[in-house]
C-alpha cells in the first residue's frame, strides 16, 4: 500500500492566552492513494434560494429600474460574487413557500402579475415579479444549474406538469408558445426536480403512506420533453433521525413499475440546538460554540442511519441522498423582521460550513448533492446586502476555498485526532480531507476545532516542492464581518516551500486551511 503520513504537532497555548511551554502532542494523518474513493459530486455545494425575508427581494432581484447595477433586474455584484463559488445548483422556489407556490403568477409582464400573500414567512406580500424567467435567468447569469421544487401540498399534478410542459417542451403547444411570448422561445434546462418539500410538515403533514402515493403520480405527470437536457427527480425524504419517510419511499421505490421513477431523497438536518432556534448568532461563548459543532456532528450519524435503509432496498446506490436544507438556524437579528430568518454569519458558522462538507465528501457514493440554506440574506448566507452593499461572510469564504474538491476524487485517510472538551463535551480536536483533482493535483483541507490552542501540521512533500493555500482565521469564535469592517474574517495567503522532505502548515485556533500540493 502506498501511504503518506502526514504528522500533526499542536502547540498549546494557555487558556489566558499567554502561550504555555508545555510540550506538542504528535498526531498522525494517513492518505491512502493507492484507494481512491468516490467522486466528491460539485453538486454537493448547492445553494437554495426561497422566497423568504430579503433572500429573493433585495437580496437577488431589485428589479430592472434600480439604481443598484442589475442586468435584467438581477444585482450585478450579487452574481458576481457567487460566480467566484462555482456553484453548481440552486434550489427554487423553497421551502415551505413551494408548497404554496402556484407558477402561473409568477410568469408574463411583471405589471400584470397578481401580489399575493407568503403565509409562511412573515405574511407578506409575495409580488411574484422574481417568477420562472427571473429564475432562470439568474442561474445562467452564476452558470448553475436549476433545482426546482413543484408544489405538491396545495398544487395538483395538473399544474406540477403544466409547468415541466411549459419550461421544457419544445412542441408548438399552447404552453409553449405562451412561454415563447413571455421571452424565451427555446425550452429550459431544468436538471432536478423536488417532488414536494417537507411534505411531513409545512408541506402537507402528510404521513409517509400519503406521501409515496402523491410521489407516483407527480413523478409519473411531471415530465421532462427536453431529451438534450436530462433531469433528476428527488422525493421528499426524512426530518432528521425519522426514518418512516426513508422507509416508506425506498420500499415504493423498490416495487415500482414502469411508469414512475425517482433518482434521489432529500434529508434535512439544521445546527440549531433545540426548538425554537435560541444560540445567538453573535456575543457567544466557547460554550455555545462546543454545543453547535458538536449538534453539527450529528450529520454523519444521520447519514449512516437513512444510508443504511438505503442500502437494504438500493445496495448498488442508484439513489442519491441529497440534503437539500443544512446549516445553521440561529435566533434571528435583534430588530429584523419577524420570520425573515435573518442571522449574522461568525467564524463558528465557518467551522460549521467546512464540517459538513468534509462529512458530505467522506460518504460520497451515496451523498451526491447537497444545498446549504441560504444564499443571500436568510440563515447560513453567503452573502449580507443592505440596499446598494454587498457583504462576504465567512462561510462564503470557505465555499470558495473549496472549490478545488469540485468532482475531485476523494481519498481515504487516517486520523489520530485527539480531543478537544469542554466541560461535558468532547469533539475532534482535528478534521480532516483529502481529495485529488482531475489534473493530478492533490488537495488537503485541515480543520482547527480547537478555540484555544494553535496546530503546526508537518506534511511530507510527497514528490512536491511548495505547498499554497489559505487559511480562514480570526481573531475570536464570534468574529464576524460587517458593512464598516468587512474583511475581519477574510482567508490569508499561505505559501511554503519543502525543507527535508516536509512542508509546515501552521493553523490558528479555530481556523480552516485549504492548501495544494505542487510539483
Amino acid at each position: 500500500m502506498k501511504v503518506a503520513r502526514i504528522c500533526f504537532a499542536l502547540l498549546a497555548l494557555a487558556a489566558t492566552s499567554v502561550a504555555s511551554a508545555r510540550e506538542a502532542d504528535t498526531v498522525s494523518l494517513q492518505i491512502q492513494n493507492d484507494e481512491p474513493g468516490a467522486q466528491i459530486s460539485r453538486q454537493l455545494f448547492g445553494q437554495f434560494a426561497e422566497h423568504l425575508g430579503r433572500g429573493i427581494y433585495e437580496g437577488i432581484w431589485v428589479g430592472p429600474d434600480s439604481s443598484i447595477p442589475n442586468t435584467r433586474g438581477i444585482r450585478n455584484d450579487v452574481v458576481a460574487a457567487l460566480k467566484e463559488l462555482r456553484v453548481p445548483n440552486v434550489r427554487w422556489p423553497g421551502g415551505c413557500f413551494a408548497d404554496e407556490y402556484h407558477w402561473r403568477n409568477g410568469i408574463g409582464p411583471i405589471e400584470q402579475r397578481p401580489a399575493t400573500l407568503n403565509p409562511n414567512w412573515g405574511g407578506v406580500i409575495e409580488p411574484n415579479t422574481f417568477g420562472t424567467h427571473e429564475f432562470m435567468d439568474f442561474v445562467r447569469q452564476i452558470g448553475a444549474e436549476a433545482y426546482l421544487s413543484v408544489n405538491v401540498g396545495s398544487g395538483t399534478p395538473q399544474e406540477a406538469a403544466d409547468w415541466l410542459e411549459y419550461l421544457t417542451t419544445d412542441q408548438p403547444t399552447a404552453l409553449a408558445k405562451q412561454r415563447a411570448a413571455n421571452g424565451h422561445p427555446e425550452p429550459f434546462g431544468i436538471s432536478f426536480l423536488g417532488l414536494g418539500n417537507e411534505n411531513w410538515g409545512c408541506g402537507g403533514s402528510m404521513t409517509p403512506e400519503h406521501y409515496v402515493n402523491l410521489l407516483k403520480i407527480f413523478a409519473r405527470y411531471s415530465r421532462n420533453y427536453n431529451a438534450k437536457h436530462p433531469m433528476l427527480k428527488i422525493a421528499v425524504g426524512p426530518d432528521t433521525a425519522d426514518t418512516s419517510y426513508t422507509e416508506a419511499v425506498m420500499q415504493a421505490w423498490k416495487g415500482r413499475n414502469w411508469s414512475w421513477d425517482i433518482d434521489g431523497i432529500s434529508l434535512h438536518f439544521y445546527t440549531v440546538g433545540g426548538w425554537p432556534p435560541k444560540y445567538l448568532a453573535t456575543g457567544f461563548g466557547e460554550k455555545e460554540y462546543a454545543a453547535l459543532l458538536a449538534e453539527t456532528l450529528r450529520m454523519d450519524g444521520l447519514i449512516r442511519t437513512h444510508g443504511a435503509i438505503m442500502d437494504k432496498y438500493d445496495p448498488e446506490k442508484k439513489i442519491a441522498l441529497v440534503v437539500d436544507e443544512w446549516g445553521a438556524w440561529l435566533a434571528p437579528t435583534e430588530g429584523s423582521k419577524e420570520g425573515f430568518l435573518e442571522q449574522q454569519n461568525s467564524q463558528r458558522d465557518a467551522i460549521i460550513a467546512a464540517l459538513n462538507i468534509n462529512i458530505f465528501a467522506r460518504h460520497a457514493e451515496r451523498v451526491r448533492m447537497a444545498n446549504i440554506a441560504q444564499m443571500v440574506n436568510v440563515l447560513q448566507a453567503m452573502i449580507l446586502t443592505d440596499q446598494e452593499k454587498i457583504l462576504l461572510t465567512p462561510t462564503y469564504h470557505v465555499f470558495r476555498m473549496y472549490v478545488p474538491f469540485q468532482d475531485a476524487t476523494f481519498l481515504p485517510i487516517k486520523l489520530e485526532a485527539g480531543e478537544y472538551v469542554y466541560g461535558e463535551t468532547s469533539l475532534p480536536r482535528l478534521d480532516a480531507i483529502a481529495a485529488k483533482d482531475k489534473n493530478d493535483k492533490m488537495w488537503l483541507s485541515i480543520t482547527n476545532l480547537d478555540p484555544n490552542r494553535p496546530v503546526q501540521v508537518e506534511v511530507p512533500a510527497l514528490g512536491a516542492k511548495r505547498v499554497r493555500g489559505e487559511v480562514l482565521s480570526a481573531p475570536r469564535i464570534d468574529s464576524v464581518n460587517t458593512f464598516a469592517s468587512p474583511k475581519v474574517v477574510t482567508p490569508q495567503p499561505f505559501n511554503a516551500t519543502a525543507a527535508k522532505g516536509k512542508i509546515i502548515v501552521k493553523l490558528p485556533p479555530h481556523s480552516i486551511a485549504v492548501v495544494a500540493f505542487e510539483k
